[in-house]
């Protein structure tokens, strides 16, 4: 149904969302200075045959033993083919699953982002980003730039929201440029008019809603709008367990009526609203309005109703029966932004490709000053580690030595 009333909305705003020639033109989004290799590259490296540190992690594991953080560092800094990836792939899931698990270092988690889409392998690197929990990758927001604008740059807007998503439940939207990369990643895909499942709608909400909430301009307040929509649409059908779970949402009722709040935070406010948004909260409206009216006539069908019935309480009962107040209220509200001049005209990804234009060259800045500083740090620790290790491995040595010679001695005693 999302899909649908996205459809409607979408239709008479889509031949105005073509982005002027002089933009398109342009390398977009990040800048070659942004995604240039050139200080990641000249950072000092141990070369290795992955060969040969294969083997030496496979006997360690073998052994029952830790492998070394600084061990799967290299093997990734030194992938130089396609096949590598997956080699390193194997071994980021290996580490993972060690008592060593916790040590996985930022610079390996970007050094394997980097491979990935050095040598053709974005995927491995998305598969790894979403089951990060069964390979460690929490990327910084960088990081996550640069896969997010390789999507973008693409076209793959869908995959892009894939990264969006991750951003979102790893609370990453710390950097302004990663907000602007992920808000126009949201609008580019859904200008597309796709087809929405339960899971993506939630998704999506959630990405809207808390990217949104960094933005304190129409494109923020016009994500928070569509965000809490379709979170309320997934409530009032699914129940509001099927919200918040595994989300890092507000544990609390009434998205819908928290769109509302949007709205009159507008029309009480100095921004305004993308009349495309208002006109998806009310065609979203009237839906569930149908549905509802269907529900209750008995004509949806049992299988239908018993999946929605499912993990669907009484306090959500509740929630539905306000679903006429919210309408009604909706259009008191959309009178009062069209009276005080507080609806936009421009659909929600023009509004978002000016922020880009506006906004994110600026943004870049800082990213790149962090990230200038961040390279020598990272070496800085690197190093801390590595000359520990040769004290280990030379300690190792000297007791090892000082076993021989007491074993020898006691044999000629």
């Amino acid at each position: 149904m999302a899909a649908s009333v996205w459809n409607r909305c979408m239709t008479a705003a889509v031949k105005v969302k073509r982005v002027s020639p002089s933009f398109s033109a342009r390398r977009w989004l990040l800048s070659a200075a942004y995604t240039d290799t050139k200080l990641w590259e000249s950072r000092e490296t141990e070369p290795q045959n992955l060969a040969v540190l294969a083997e030496n992690m496979d006997k360690t594991y073998e052994r029952n033993l830790p492998v070394s953080s600084l061990a799967v560092s290299r093997f990734v800094d030194n992938i130089s083919s396609r096949e590598e990836v997956d080699q390193a792939e194997y071994y980021l899931y290996k580490f993972r699953h060690s008592p060593n698990c916790w040590y996985l270092r930022d610079w390996t988690i970007h050094s394997w982002i980097r491979q990935c889409l050095k040598y053709g392998a974005r995927d491995r690197a998305l598969y790894t980003l979403r089951n990060k929990v069964q390979y460690g990758i929490f990327p910084d927001d960088f990081t996550f730039n640069l896969l997010l604008d390789s999507y973008i740059k693409d076209g793959d807007f869908k995959s892009a929201c894939s990264v969006v998503e991750e951003v979102m439940l790893q609370e990453s939207f710390d950097f302004p440029s990663t907000q602007i990369l992920s808000l126009y990643a949201l609008g580019s895909y859904l200008a597309g008019k796709p087809q929405l499942t339960v899971s993506e709608e939630r998704a999506l909400g959630a990405s809207l809603l808390i990217c949104g909430q960094k933005q304190d301009n129409s494109v923020g307040l016009s994500a928070q709008l569509l965000g809490n929509a379709l979170l309320g649409k997934v409530e009032m059908l699914n129940g509001i367990h099927a919200v918040f779970k595994g989300m890092p949402l507000f544990w609390g009722r009434g998205y819908l009526g928290q769109a509302l709040a949007v709205m009159e935070r507008a029309a009480s406010g100095d921004v305004a609203l993308s009349a495309e948004t208002l006109d998806f909260t009310r065609d979203l409206l009237q839906d569930l309005s149908s549905t509802s009216d269907t529900s209750s006539s008995g004509e949806e069908s049992s299988d239908d109703e018993g999946a929605r019935k499912e993990g669907v309480d009484e306090d959500d009962q509740a929630e539905r029966a306000k679903l006429q107040q919210y309408a009604g209220r909706f259009q008191e509200l959309r009178n009062q932004l069209d009276s005080r001049a507080k609806v936009e005209p421009r659909s929600f990804l023009a509004l978002v490709t000016a922020l880009v234009q506006e906004k994110l060259t600026s943004a870049e800045k800082p990213d790149l000053e962090w990230y200038e500083g961040q390279v020598p740090a990272w070496e800085a620790n690197k190093k801390q580690l590595i000359q520990r290790e040769k004290q280990l491995r030379e300690q190792a040595e000297r007791e090892k030595a000082q076993r021989l010679a007491t074993r020898a001695a006691a044999q000629q005693a």
